[in-house]
C-alpha cells in the first residue's frame, strides 16, 4: 500500500500538480531566486545580499539571450521561489516551456511600450549557441541606464515579496544606493552623448539600440565578433557602410583581436569597448564594467 501511495503521488505531480518533494529553499533555508542574465543576478545580489540565494545557471561562454537550458535547469527554474526575467523577448527558451506565473517577474514590463523592434534578414553564430538572428525585439534593455533603473526597481519589489519583512529595510537602503550609482553613470553618458554630437559611429554587433536611443548616438552596426578577425568580405561590407556613414570609431562588445584593431586603423577607424555585460565578466562586476564603458567613451570623446 505504501508503494502504491508513493506512485500515485508521483503520477499526480507529473500531471501538473505541485510536488511535495523537498525544495532547494527548504535545504538552504533561503528563498531560491533564478535569473535570466547576469545584470539581474547582480541587481538581486546587491539588493538582497545574503537574504536569498541567487542562481544564474547559464554557462559563461554563451550569450544568455540565446542559451538553451537543459531539462535539469528548466526544472530548477520551475521550482524556484522567484524567477526574474529580463523581458523584451530576451530568453528565447522561455517561450517553449511553462514557468509558474505566480513566481515570474518581467523586469522590463514597466517600459514595454518603449521596446525597439528590429528588422534583420541575416543570421550568424557565435559561441556554442548555433545560428541566430537579431531580428525582433531589441533585448539589451539595461544599457539604457534609466531602463536599467526601472528593472532594478522591479527586482527590489519582487525581492521584498520573498525575502521576508526583516529584509525589506535592507533592500530599500541598497536600492537607494544602487539607483544613485546608476543615475551618476546615466548623467555621464548623457554628457558624452552631447559631446559626440551625432557624429557617425559603428558597432561590431547589433545590440546597442537602447544605448543609441537614450544617449543620442548616430550608430549603425555590422555582425562581427571580438575574437574573430574580419576577412576581406567583412571588410568590404564595412567599407560600403562607411561610404554612407563615415564613422571614425567602432564600438565592440568585448576586447577585439589586435589584428582586427590594426585592420580598422588602416582605414581610419579606431576601436573602443562598451561591454553590455549580459554574462558574468572575467573580472569586476556589473557596475565596474559599466563604469569602464563610460570611461572609454569619455576618453574617446573628451
Amino acid at each position: 500500500m505504501k508503494h502504491f501511495l508513493l506512485l500515485s503521488t508521483l503520477l499526480l505531480a507529473s500531471c501538473g500538480r505541485e510536488t511535495t518533494l523537498p525544495t532547494e529553499s527548504a535545504k538552504s533555508g533561503k528563498p531560491q531566486v533564478y535569473v535570466a542574465n547576469y545584470p539581474l543576478k547582480y541587481f538581486a545580489e546587491r539588493l538582497a545580499g545574503n537574504a536569498v540565494d541567487v542562481k544564474f545557471p547559464a554557462p559563461g561562454d554563451e550569450d544568455p539571450a540565446f542559451w538553451q537550458p537543459d531539462d535539469a535547469a528548466i526544472s530548477a527554474y520551475q521550482s524556484a521561489d522567484l524567477i526574474l526575467m529580463n523581458g523584451a523577448a530576451y530568453s528565447k527558451w522561455a517561450e517553449k516551456v511553462t514557468l509558474p506565473q505566480s513566481k515570474l517577474v518581467d523586469t522590463a514590463a514597466s517600459f514595454k511600450a518603449q521596446f525597439i523592434e528590429i528588422k534583420a534578414d541575416s543570421t550568424h553564430s557565435h559561441g556554442p549557441g548555433g545560428e541566430h538572428s537579431h531580428s525582433g525585439t531589441a533585448f539589451t534593455t539595461w544599457i539604457d541606464l534609466q531602463q536599467g533603473i526601472q528593472q532594478i526597481q522591479a527586482v527590489a519589489t519582487a525581492l521584498e515579496g520573498v525575502a521576508g519583512t526583516g529584509a525589506k529595510a535592507a533592500v530599500q537602503a541598497n536600492l537607494a544606493t544602487l539607483k544613485k550609482e546608476m543615475e551618476t553613470l546615466d548623467q555621464r553618458l548623457l554628457a558624452v552623448g552631447k559631446r559626440i554630437a551625432n557624429a557617425p559611429l559603428v558597432a561590431s554587433h547589433p545590440v546597442y539600440h537602447y544605448l543609441a536611443r537614450r544617449y543620442a548616438l548616430n550608430l549603425q552596426s555590422v555582425l562581427w565578433e571580438p575574437e574573430v578577425v574580419p576577412d576581406e568580405k567583412a571588410m568590404e561590407v564595412l567599407k560600403a557602410l562607411l561610404s554612407k556613414h563615415p564613422a571614425k570609431w567602432m564600438i565592440w562588445e568585448g576586447e577585439p583581436a589586435r589584428e582586427s584593431v590594426a585592420k580598422l586603423e588602416a582605414i581610419g577607424v579606431k576601436s573602443l569597448v562598451f561591454d553590455p555585460c549580459g554574462n558574468v565578466p572575467d573580472s569586476g562586476d556589473f557596475l565596474s564594467v559599466m563604469t569602464a564603458n563610460v570611461e572609454a567613451l569619455e576618453k574617446a570623446f573628451p
